[in-house]
């Protein structure tokens, strides 16, 4: 895979995410007022504004919820992949996240909505923060 966008500096917000990432975790966050799961790193709930979330570390299992192939692309550094996945995985906390399934042989065959896969983080070669990706369970 190429190597992706990283952040410039990380947000106050944002940072415990990134951190996680760093040590090969998935965190996300809940509202300890009301239970909802957070998901992207925000500064309040979505939902209700509180402002009162605490982060918690995920198991990484998920399912996936739907996906595309990518066949082509004129973007450099995807140009020369040939085929990848763009995917939503319905994470076993509650979230549901944008990422890529990958340790297929095939994208275009070997993937399936409803199949069981586990977080995974690919090292870039630039940058210090590995990019949340998905496999097979």
């Amino acid at each position: 895979m190429p190597n992706r966008p990283q952040p410039r500096f990380p947000e106050p917000h944002t940072e415990p995410y990134w951190e996680g990432v760093k040590e090969r975790k998935l965190r996300y966050q809940v509202d300890k007022d009301t239970g909802d799961v957070v998901f992207y790193p925000r500064l309040h709930n979505p939902k209700t504004g509180g402002r009162n979330l605490e982060w918690r570390e995920s198991s990484g299992m998920g399912t996936v919820y739907t996906y595309s192939v990518v066949r082509q692309s004129a973007v450099p550094g995807f140009r020369e992949m040939g085929a990848y996945s763009v995917a939503y995985v319905d994470v076993d906390e509650g979230f549901r996240m944008l990422t890529s399934i990958v340790g297929v042989d095939d994208p275009l065959t070997d993937i399936k909505i409803g199949m069981r896969v586990k977080v995974d983080f690919e090292e870039q070669d630039e940058g210090e923060y590995p990019i949340p990706v998905f496999r097979p369970a």
